[in-house]
């Protein structure tokens, strides 16, 4: 018996071109993407299936200034958040972290009211990700069994594999020796094994309607989850299970952490927060000994044996006892329950339901900002892990998309054409619309797209505990979007820009500084149906940015040191270079992109001004990342231009921060 009563879910849609996508600009989205030195992808089956134009997408950062692609997991840059703290203060917003999520959509999205119609319906799911490790793990998978398993961005761009069970009855440790052997250090790794080896074997869902398209059959015989109406051959991409992927809210269990959903109809709030795994635990059936199961609903379960499993979904699991587990005194919601059906009881510190709200308005055709001019955007408050243990994350953002040709809420498995279904929409028709010479027109209708999900996911970061001293304080993380070349080379992907470009923040708040670059964007060919090259200033391919301080806005020439008031009024709060750098240190730390950490051989030695060899005009030298400082403003306005990138007639690379007391 296939699971049933699934109508309700929807993420799927409209669009029968293949230039209709989502792309995220901050943190910097892969699309795939690892170091290639081309416009275009090298492989779209790496992580996860994004349904994105293969121009799109940023590598991941590198740490090293020498202009080369990474040859190890060690060589790329990490982006490190410092987490918000256990509870902000009730009533204000000290202690939070605030990371600004930025992305493009190219089909629209919001104003679904009849005084403000759109052409299509649409949502948006914000998620993320996390496992325990730091960045010291990259230097482990290929030595210590326990850490070839955790999220990584790999240095090969070649796809996981994946071997199928050799029977239903395959016992968990059999698939734990299958997988120890399947995954490769080398490369990416978002999902788990385990996970696809659960959605290969997993029935679909057959509640769901599939149009005119037929399923594939896994080798056991029968259509699993990793079959879908937009995926009926059953294509992989990495470890990411198809069926999850198309749909939310998911009916079972997944790794996936819910943070916002945006919609066009928000009536729809109450059930996307309700249905949320965040809060509602989610049935999977577990049979003993074994790490998959073939039924998908509870009769089915049941009636072969197996345990219908309510399963939490949880930030992590706490080292406490049943009794402080229940005590809710410090304001964390834990419950004390199995996290695994084969596991004991422990602590596990549950979620809040997701934010919901109206989708930012976005025209359709065009990637770009929003109707208020800026791009589309959410501020993201950074989670609080209680054990402060750092945590490899990774975010993903999905775009679905829909129309009115059928009911996407109730149109289900009975419309289905392999059911024998009269399904509301054909491939390809014709159409007659009654003209005088009775010909009839053909539409563009790919029914495996009518209703849609494209995707983008950002490259695996570092989330931290905060310094001493900084638990209450609210930091607002300021990024740098963008890779080398102009609009055209560099689209669907943007130009370089400072991220949040406008600040306004107060006197007791924190900014983070900090950015990462690739040494390989030459976005040489192919590429694809796009301009290739790799225009601006400096070494070919490379990324480099800095900040000095300007005037205002409108000048392009940084202020004299005498003029400065940026680093003179600015309190270092935390910094990766020296520790205890003067006003004029902290000013050429950052006009230099930490090449140099101080200007005095008695102070930093080596990394000082008077020492090391001199930083090339054009950064050449300098790293493409920095890790940066955490400082806090007086009150006052500063500016300040990025030198390298911030080219006059061709592309503005400038910021503001505004402090008030």
């Amino acid at each position: 018996m296939r699971e049933r009563g699934s109508a309700f879910v929807c993420l799927s849609l409209l669009i029968p071109f293949v230039f209709g996508d989502v792309y995220l600009h901050n943190p910097r989205g892969s699309n795939n993407r690892l170091n290639e030195r081309s416009a275009n992808r090298d492989n779209a089956n790496r992580l996860f299936d994004s349904q994105n134009n293969n121009r799109g997408g940023y590598n991941a950062g590198d740490t090293e200034p020498d202009g080369q692609a990474f040859n190890n997991e060690k060589e790329i840059y990490y982006e490190k958040y410092f987490m918000s703290r256990a509870q902000a203060t009730p009533g204000t917003n000290n202690g939070q972290s605030l990371l600004f999520i930025e992305w493009t959509n190219q089909h629209g999205c919001g104003g679904n009211e009849d005084t403000d119609p759109h052409k299509l319906n649409c949502n948006l799911v914000l998620q993320f990700m996390c496992q325990e490790g730091d960045e010291s793990d990259n230097e482990a998978f290929t030595v210590d069994s326990k850490k070839l398993f955790l999220l990584r961005n790999g240095n090969n761009r070649n796809t996981q594999n994946h071997q199928p069970p050799n029977s239903l009855d395959d016992l968990a440790a059999a698939r734990d020796n299958v997988a120890a052997n399947q995954v490769q250090a080398t490369r990416g790794l978002h999902e788990p094994y385990s996970w696809y080896d659960d959605c290969y074997v997993r029935e679909a869902n057959g509640g769901l309607f599939l149009a005119d398209q037929n399923l594939a059959n896994n080798k056991f015989g029968y259509s699993s989850a990793i079959y879908t109406r937009q995926n009926p051959n059953g294509n992989r991409r990495g470890y990411e299970c198809p069926e999850e992927r198309d749909y939310y809210p998911y009916w079972h269990p997944t790794p996936w952490r819910d943070i916002a959903v945006f919609t066009s109809n928000t009536s729809h709030c109450g059930m996307y927060r309700s249905e949320s795994h965040n809060v509602k635990p989610k049935h999977i059936c577990y049979e003993t000994g074994k790490s998959f199961s073939r039924w998908n609903n509870q009769e089915d379960c049941e009636n072969n044996g197996g345990e219908w499993f309510a399963q939490y979904n949880y930030l992590e699991i706490q080292n406490l006892n049943q009794q402080q587990c229940e005590d809710t005194a410090d304001g964390f919601t834990r419950v004390w329950a199995k996290a695994r059906p084969s596991e004991s009881e422990r602590c596990l510190v549950l979620l809040k339901a997701p934010d919901c709200r109206q989708a930012p308005w976005s025209r359709s055709n065009h990637l770009g900002n929003g109707r208020d001019g800026v791009p589309l955007n959410y501020t993201w408050v950074l989670p609080y892990f209680p054990s402060m243990e750092t945590q490899r994350c990774v975010f993903r953002i999905r775009y679905n998309i829909s129309t009115d040709d059928y009911d996407p809420w109730n149109t289900n498995s009975s419309y289905n054409e392999e059911n024998g279904g009269v399904s509301p929409i054909t491939q390809n028709p014709n159409v007659n619309i009654g003209s005088t010479t009775n010909k009839p027109l053909r539409l563009a209708i790919n029914t495996a797209q009518f209703g849609r999900t494209f995707q983008d996911r950002s490259h695996v970061f570092i989330l931290r505990a905060r310094p001493v001293g900084l638990e209450d304080t609210r930091i607002y993380n300021l990024n740098v979007r963008g890779k080398r070349g102009n609009i055209v080379q560099v689209y669907p992907a943007v130009e370089y820009d400072f991220i949040p470009n406008r600040l306004e923040i107060k006197e007791s708040d924190a900014v983070h500084f900090q950015w990462t670059g690739s040494n390989t964007h030459n976005n040489g060919a192919p590429g694809g149906d796009g301009q290739t090259g790799d225009a601006g200033e400096g070494q070919g391919g490379t990324d480099r940015s800095n900040i000095v301080e300007t005037l205002n806005e409108t000048v392009n020439y940084p202020m004299p040191w005498h003029m400065n008031t940026m680093f003179q009024n600015a309190q270092v709060l935390w910094t990766s270079g020296y520790q205890t750098p003067s006003a004029q240190d902290l000013a050429v730390f950052f006009a230099s992109a930490g090449y140099f950490q101080c200007i005095k051989n008695s102070d930093c030695g080596s990394e000082s001004v008077e020492t090391k060899t001199a930083l090339n005009v054009l950064l050449n030298n300098a790293t493409p990342s920095f890790e940066g400082a955490v400082l806090r403003f007086a009150a006052g306005k500063y500016y300040y231009i990025c030198t390298r990138n911030n080219n006059f007639t061709n592309r503005s690379q400038k910021g503001r921060i505004i402090v008030t007391s």
